[in-house]
Parts: structure tokens; sequence; C-alpha cells
């Protein structure tokens, strides 16, 4: 009978599987000769997606574009992307309604972007990043549903999850990185040789024997207890799902090359050592993406609430944006400015890495979409309309690039619609309150 099966024993089995090591995706990906499909099986080459986030905003009169459409104008502050700007597209004057809610500063714009929510409370996420709706959609068949990455070296820097007030922590160390993604568990695709792992087949059982007692467990409780359920049992049917396609032999990868163990090194918050982690993680990350590890990241540069540095001083980016004197000749605060342009610089070198990995006559860049963005428009003031927004990449042909679009004052939550349909989500509405929207960026959609 029904009640004869406690929560409990549903759960045992899958926390015994769980201490189980998962192996490796394993996926055919000789190119055919336009990069678009598979040689030896004609499917459609992997599409990618991601975020990259950086704190602190812009001064929105020397980074946003004055002319809509292509060709765009290119302020100084955005001036670094100049060389991709053909595959680059800005996106302006989109607001965040609160609907009365506070204005969490350093919180409440970021939260908004990625949850279509307003936040009520200073803690974790109201409802699920759009990141997790795609990483169903896309990332079901590789052995990491997404990875988070966070270069300034705070774990708890994370804009994704699935709500309830819970964040996925980021990985805040390129040694730890390296070994989460390319040590134990890791089989290169392009070895000549392939043996099934016995733990995997094991965990695979154990997770099966799960879905039959999960099965029982849900006909057995009410209605509030089995929507719970189906949001912690999720992520094990996206296991079960990652388990089918490891016990076979890879075709090889040819983008995939394995790099170099990364040593220990220096983690925290000045500028200079963030720039190095920053540049060793997108290089794993990018091998992470070319060896199908995964398909959906989420990169953060620096925290909301920059906690940035410089060698040799204490006084944070942060407390620059608010205490240091406005230049009035030069119309901005320097001392805050340098830090956006080094950001600025490496989100351009993010892109450049995506870019110069080849699949067939595509690049990497070619076959993901990336959306960065800020939590605020101007950092002193904590203004959340006219928030910074880019993406980069065209997601294997689904986007247009090389596009400012103005979005004249409409709620930001058009953009999260946007990435979800460009992705393949099946929605035509996203969003709460003021914040829910039917209304796609037409301008950058294929």
């Amino acid at each position: 009978m029904a009640h004869e099966i406690s929560r409990r024993r549903a759960l045992k089995g899958m926390m015994n599987g769980a201490a189980v090591t998962v192996g490796v995706p394993l996926l055919d990906l000789f190119l055919d000769g336009n990069g678009q499909a598979l040689a030896a099986t004609g499917a459609q080459v992997p599409v990618r997606f991601g975020t990259w986030f950086w704190g602190l905003g812009v001064n929105p009169n020397r980074w946003f574009p004055s002319k809509a459409g292509t060709d765009y104008d290119l302020k100084p502050e955005l001036a670094p992307i100049a060389p991709f700007q053909h595959k680059i597209n800005v996106l302006g004057g989109f607001n965040v309604p609160l609907d009365g809610a506070p204005n969490l500063p350093h919180r409440s714009g970021g939260v908004a972007m990625r949850t279509g929510r307003a936040m009520n409370a200073d803690r974790g996420l109201p409802g699920a990043s759009f990141d997790i709706a795609i990483g169903e959609k896309i990332g079901t068949r590789s052995r990491f549903r997404s990875l988070e990455v966070s270069a300034s070296g705070d774990p708890r820097n994370s804009l994704s999850g699935r709500g309830g007030g819970n964040l996925n922590p980021s990985e805040v160390s390129p040694a730890a990185l390296y070994k989460r993604i390319f040590g134990t568990g890791f089989q290169d695709p392009n070895s000549g040789t392939f043996t099934p792992d016995p733990a995997v087949m094991a965990r695979r059982s154990v997770l099966s024997g799960v879905t039959e007692q999960r099965q029982a467990l849900e006909k057995s409780v009410g209605a509030g207890d089995r929507q719970k359920l189906d949001q912690y049992f999720t992520s094990v049917r996206q296991l079960e799902k990652q388990l089918e396609v490891q016990l076979t032999k890879p075709e090889p990868l040819e983008a995939c090359v394995v790099p170099k163990e990364v040593a220990d090194r220096e983690v925290n918050a000045e500028i200079e050592n963030v720039i190095e982690n920053h540049a060793l993680m997108t290089d794993l990350l990018v091998m992470a993406l070319a060896c199908d590890q995964t398909r959906v990241f989420n990169m953060m540069f620096n925290n909301g609430a920059s906690s940035l540095t410089r060698i040799g001083s204490t006084i944070t980016h942060h407390q620059l944006t608010h205490e240091e004197v406005l230049d009035t000749r030069l119309g901005y605060q320097p001392e805050a400015t340098y830090f956006l342009t080094k950001i600025m610089e490496a989100w351009v070198n993010f892109v450049a890495a995506l870019d110069k990995v080849q699949e067939g006559d595509r690049t990497l860049l070619d076959n993901t979409l990336v959306f960065a963005h800020s939590e605020t428009a101007f950092a002193k003031f904590h203004t959340i309309d006219n928030m910074p927004m880019m993406t980069a990449g065209s997601a294997g042909g689904a986007v247009k690039t090389g596009i400012y679009v103005d979005g004249v004052g409409s709620p930001v939550s058009r953009v999260g619609l946007t990435l979800q349909q460009a992705m393949g989500v099946p929605l035509d509405r996203w969003g709460t309150k003021s914040l829910e929207t039917r209304k796609s960026i037409g301008e950058i959609l294929v």
C-alpha cells in the first residue's frame, strides 16, 4: 500500500547513489563540412548557454550607444568590445519595476533579471533563475547540468538557483575547478579506449530503484507535498538522463583539448589576481564546453557590491563609487571607472576565448549564447532603470548579432523571456506582476 512507503525509504537510495561520482557524458562530435551537424549521426552541433556577471554597473553616458540598430556607436567605456561588436548585442532602456518591494542595493536588479520577480528579502532567490529552465532543455545530456564560477573568491557570489532562497554555489579556485572538470570522473573523449565505469553502472541501478519508490511516494501525498517532491526530484531525473549516455562509447570531439593541470594560486578580491583567475577559469570553462562536459554555465567576474581592490590598497571598488568625488572636468569618477575598464577588458577576453575554438565553419561562440549584465545602472545611486546588458554569440543561428536594442522603458523581464525562447524553452510569457511579459525582443530573434 502507498502509506507503507516512507519518505525516508524513498530518499535513502538516492543518498547512497549520490555518493558515487558521476562519469563523463558521451556524444558523437565529428563535424560535417559546414560545422552545423555531426557527421556520424547528422544531429545538430550542441548549442550552449551562459551568463557573465559584473558588479557596480557603468557610467551610463559613457557606455550606452546613442543610436539603436546595427552599426551602433561605441562610447569610451564600451569601446573594448570593438573587435567583436559584430557578434555582440547591447541592450539598454530596460527597467526593473518593483511593485512596492524595496530596492535592495546590489541585489534587486540582478535578481529581477534572472528570475522575473522582485525581491522581498535580502537572501537567495525568490524563484528559479532562467538558466535552470534552459539547463533542463539543453543540459540533460552532459556531465554537469551547469557550472557556476566566481573569479573574486566568494562561493556565495551566485545568481543561479531553483528559488526558495537557495543558490547554486560558485567554484572560486582555478585549481579546484580543473580537478572538478578534468580530475576524477573525467574520461577523454578522444581516447582510443573506453571502459564503462562500474560505479556509474551501480549508481544508475540505484537511481532506477529510487524512481520506482518516488512514483509510489508521489501517489501517497497531497498536492502541496507532491509539488515539493517534484522540485526535489527534478535533479534526479536529470541525472538519470545523464547516466544513460554515460555508459556509451563516445565519438571523438575535435575541439576538445584537455588542458594542463592548474596549480594552486592566491584567490582574493585584488583586481590583479581576479583578472588572472578569471583568465584561467575562462580557459577551463571553454574546454568544458568544447569537451561537452556542460552546456550551461554562470561566470561571475565580481560580486554585486564589488569588493574588488587594487594590490596595496584597502579601498574597495564599492567604496569608490560612493565616496570618490566626481571629477567635474571628466564627468565621472576616475578611480571607480578604472575597475569598470578592467571589467570590460575581461569580458572581451572571455568572448575572444570562446571565439578561438573552431567547430566547423563556426566557432564555439557562434554556437553559444552568453548573457552579460550588471545589477545596477549607476552604482553611486543604486539605480535599476536602464540596466546595462549584452549578449554575445548567436546560439547556433537563433539570434541576430551586432545590434543595439533600446527597450524604451519596458520591463527587463523581456530579456529573460527572449533568452529562454532563443534556447528552445517553450513559453510565451514570463515574470510576475509588473515584470510579467509576453513581449520578446524581436529585433534579435531569427
